[in-house]
């Protein structure tokens, strides 16, 4: 396994598959496979299934989370992504919003093995409804399919004092009428407006269609 150059040594290649070292060895979340390599196990990072790992396969090369990062993760569905960002953050804590009540059962399933994931639901729209499980975070990770999805992030940024936030941008819940590539660019500008600085934005495609995710961090 080689480590990522970018990734603190959090995400390693193997043969051009993406692997996060496991924090819950023997367990998988959603059938991925596990390998072994001098005597760690790791999982392997689907890009088709968890648009993160789709940002790095496409070239992404900003990942913002560390073994300590404090995460809120909104639209965390049943947990495939944010268990990779709990295997990086051993050390810190993945808050794990989800609004569907079904998403959220499987979603404490998942948690139940890996304490460093902590499953909230709620809506990401109200920040002010779990502010009482996070009152500080690091990082806000974004994977919602509704509008006004960067006021959604930023509203969240704002709320928890995060310095660095990614939103995976879906085309299609912003505006059908509109090319994606618009979407796109009137999102950046949107998080521009709200007094942030625009590190990177790419499109997800093979993986993701009408999909780009967005890093951003926080104006000095």
């Amino acid at each position: 396994m080689e480590p990522l150059e970018f990734s603190s040594g959090r995400v390693f290649s193997e043969r051009g598959r993406l692997y996060t070292e496991s924090a819950c060895p023997g367990k998988r979340v959603y059938g991925e496979r596990l390998v072994r390599s001098d005597g760690v196990e790791f999982r392997e990072w689907d890009p088709r299934r968890s648009k993160l790992s789709a940002y790095i396969t496409v070239g992404g090369t900003i990942l913002p989370f560390r073994r300590d990062s404090r995460v809120l993760y909104l639209g965390a569905s049943s947990g495939t992504t944010p268990s990779h960002v709990a295997d990086i953050c051993r050390d810190g804590k993945v808050y794990c919003v989800e609004f569907s009540q079904r998403m959220f059962r499987d979603l404490v399933r998942t948690c139940e093995e890996r304490p460093s994931m902590i499953p909230i639901l709620g809506d990401a729209t109200r920040p002010s409804e779990y502010a009482m499980f996070a009152d500080s975070v690091d990082v806000v990770y974004q994977d919602v399919a509704q509008k006004m999805q960067a006021d959604i992030i930023c509203d969240n940024m704002d709320a928890f004092g995060a310095d660095i936030g990614m939103v995976a941008v879906k085309a299609r819940s912003e505006d059908v009428t509109l090319p994606p590539e618009t979407v796109f660019r009137n999102s950046e500008a949107r998080i521009k407006e709200r007094g942030f600085r625009v590190l990177d934005m790419r499109e997800l495609e093979p993986y993701e269609k009408a999909h780009a995710m967005i890093v951003f961090e926080r104006r000095g």
